[in-house]
């Protein structure tokens, strides 16, 4: 199966820059989409209608705001729109696709925001989703895709030591990332990938994406039982459309 991640920064601007060519081009057996930033009624009809795919569309409350998305070729057992939790649950940021041998879940995770205004929210989700997920592993393999907002390691940003105090590589957030990956979480680049200078979002300031400026903040992460049916996994680095690169899981499941 290949299953990409991509968070488009808005799917109606998206469409204006070429993503129904990409879905074309690249034929994902599951594409997950984070920040919609559209409510049913805006989501462009070349989107909803899109042939070949089950689609699955969970807006934030606020427009243009958040939201995910699900494009399926297989049809799953069932779907489950947010956690529980309507604090959460109000911007769209978890959409639960049940297939026959496993879950996937694509989770825009929140922002803790320029001076940190949403930081202990962001903390309250990132505990909450590793409870959610870990639940879920016990029934059955589990494939978690999204952006996470945080860089783990120096490694997974341009400019670390600049950024120790800002949103998405605060030392609160790289804790929790430590903890869930020793949970036994897998991050699947890492698996191919030891090396830095990888990164899926950069500033549309200064020039950062040609100059390479950016942050890996975009996972696909599975439960350990799958690490061996793991094949590759990459970030589209080329593909552009958002101010992030799509990511890409290849997967014997």
């Amino acid at each position: 199966m290949l299953l990409i991640s991509w968070n488009v920064n808005g799917i109606r601007a998206c469409l204006r820059k070429g993503f129904l060519d990409f879905l074309r081009e690249y034929n994902p057996d599951v594409l997950a989409i984070q920040e919609l930033k559209a409510d049913m009624k805006s989501i462009p009809p070349e989107v909803k209608n899109f042939p070949g795919y089950y689609k699955y569309f969970y807006p934030a409350k606020r427009k243009g705001y958040a939201g995910t998305a699900l494009f399926t070729r297989i049809k799953p057992v069932s779907v489950k729109y947010g956690i529980g939790n309507e604090e959460y649950d109000s911007e769209g940021r978890v959409i639960t696709a049940d297939f026959e041998k496993f879950y996937f879940v694509n989770i825009y995770f929140p922002n803790a925001q320029h001076g940190l205004t949403r930081l202990d929210y962001k903390l309250r989700f990132d505990d909450d989703i590793h409870r959610y997920l870990n639940n879920l592993r016990e029934e059955k393999p589990v494939v978690v895709c999204g952006d996470f907002n945080v860089a783990h390691k120096e490694i997974d940003l341009a400019n670390p030591k600049q950024n120790v105090k800002n949103a998405g590589f605060t030392p609160e957030e790289r804790a929790w990332m430590d903890r869930f990956i020793e949970d036994g979480w897998i991050d699947t680049f890492r698996m191919f990938t030891k090396e830095g200078g990888h990164y899926t979002w950069w500033s549309y300031r200064f020039n950062a994406r040609a100059r390479n400026i950016g942050w890996r903040v975009d996972y696909f992460i599975v439960s350990p039982e799958l690490r061996d049916r793991v094949k590759r996994s990459w970030i589209l680095k080329d593909v552009m459309g958002s101010d992030h690169a799509p990511i890409a899981l290849e997967i014997d499941i």
